[in-house]
């Protein structure tokens, strides 16, 4: 690439006859020079900012795969929590269920008890009323033969 430097120092040869103008030659190198040294230092400037810019894309670059890589690994953490979280909650329901269910046996157990102590009694108390109307009638027979001997 030429340096705005190689324009300013460029030289040409100078010819007698039919020849450019020096003056005009030097006049128009030194405006070429000026437009070519601020493109040459705009020039210099835009590679620096593409190569600061190519960095920094690079820097968000790194940024984005991180994010995504601790995004990944979050919504991982997140499943095998879900998981975790219903293999607890089968489990305690399983316990509630079992626990429910040894309830209702021991209620069903007291009940078959209960039932079994309310039919002793009921039969208790039907030997029990049995002996009284026995005994009734025995003394009922007493009292008549009293009676039939007191009118005899």
């Amino acid at each position: 690439m030429i340096t705005p430097l190689d324009i300013e120092n460029k030289r040409f040869s100078k010819q007698m006859m039919n020849g450019y103008s020096v003056e005009e030659v030097d006049d128009f190198l030194d405006e070429l020079t000026a437009d070519y040294s601020r493109n040459y230092k705009e020039n210099a400037e835009l590679k620096a900012k593409i190569e600061e810019l190519t960095k920094n894309m690079e820097h968000y670059k790194s940024i984005e795969t991180t994010l995504n890589n601790t995004l990944v690994m979050a919504q991982s953490t997140a499943e095998d929590i879900k998981k975790v979280a219903q293999q607890q909650a089968d489990q305690i329901i399983s316990e509630a269920k079992a626990t429910a269910q040894k309830q209702v046996d021991e209620l069903n157990n007291e009940v078959v008890l209960k039932t079994k102590e309310v039919e002793d009694v009921k039969k208790q108390f039907d030997i029990y009323k049995a002996k009284m109307e026995s005994l009734l009638i025995s003394q009922l027979e007493l009292l008549k033969d009293i009676n039939k001997e007191d009118n005899a």
